[in-house]
């Protein structure tokens, strides 16, 4: 069955108000794969009703960024939808969301929005936050579910729902790969034969790196820069090793782990990351 289709706030606000039970939310751009149905399924085995946003957010673009050529695939993303039972699309245009134009008041992703991806995508999480918040106001969930692929903006935004009084439950899915290894992303379609393989190095890292647990930090970054340094097509703009609990650099007295990567493949620019337990150490 089909879900229906708001395009306008009007026509959201009735369509919600219609939805029954618990309802949670799946926030996309569009381009939809795998990973995507995988959040709508979860969403769909955990609340009464399920909404899925579509929406290319200009604001958390940079000049020069993908925004122009970022694929939109409308006809095939409703077909995901339908698929994994999803009961209302909310597919705005720019205009709907931001009426008045980029607004001028927006949501500043404090420290954490400045390093790592902030570092290089300067004023994106201010973006992202921005068109969450909205759009977590527009469609009313109880629930919304993120995947953890992108575990920074994952971070940011229950940092944004604790912060801000969002009465909302932030819910973070394991990132969906593909046989290869690779995380899927709706980028991964830029990627030439020959980009794919480069870019399978990042998977590669982590898998290294996260091997060395056991002989501490320093071993894990050491392991995961190794493998990325054999890879002459990346150009790595990071790798970090950060707390899972404060997102601070890992000491030796961190427990629990995020291993980052941030890599340029060609034209295309991809993230990935694991936890890493550094609980256990050699002795």
């Amino acid at each position: 069955m089909s879900p229906a289709i708001a395009r306008t706030r009007d026509e959201l606000s009735a369509l919600r108000d219609a939805l029954p039970g618990r309802v949670a939310v799946v926030m996309t751009m569009g381009a939809l794969h795998e990973g995507h149905a995988v959040l709508i399924r979860e969403a769909r085995r955990r609340v009464d009703s399920v909404i899925v946003t579509i929406f290319l957010n200009p604001l958390q673009f940079a000049a020069g960024e993908d925004l122009d050529r970022y694929p939109r695939t409308f006809d095939s993303d409703l077909e995901i939808c339908a698929r994994e039972g999803a009961d209302l699309v909310f597919a705005p245009t720019p205009d709907v969301v931001y009426p008045r134009g980029e607004p001028d008041v927006r949501v500043s992703a404090g420290a954490l929005g400045d390093r790592l991806e902030g570092t290089h995508r300067r004023g994106h999480f201010d973006g992202v936050l921005t068109v969450v918040a909205k759009l977590m106001n527009l469609t009313r969930p109880d629930v919304a579910l993120f995947g953890e692929k992108d575990a920074q903006q994952l971070e940011l935004i229950r940092h944004m729902v604790r912060d801000l009084d969002f009465r909302v439950d932030v819910l973070g899915i394991a990132t969906v790969r593909e046989d290869d290894g690779l995380a899927l992303s709706s980028r991964n379609r830029y990627l030439s034969d020959s980009d794919r393989k480069a870019a399978l190095s990042l998977n590669k890292a982590l898998t290294a790196g996260s091997a060395s647990a056991g002989q501490g930090p320093g071993a894990v970054l050491a392991a995961a820069l190794a493998v990325l340094d054999t890879e002459p097509a990346l150009g790595v703009d990071y790798l970090a090793l950060v707390d899972s609990e404060t997102w601070d650099d890992c000491t030796e007295a961190t427990t629990v782990a995020r291993l980052l990567v941030a890599a340029r493949v060609g034209t295309t620019r991809l993230i990935d990351n694991v936890v890493v337990d550094l609980g256990t150490r050699a002795g």
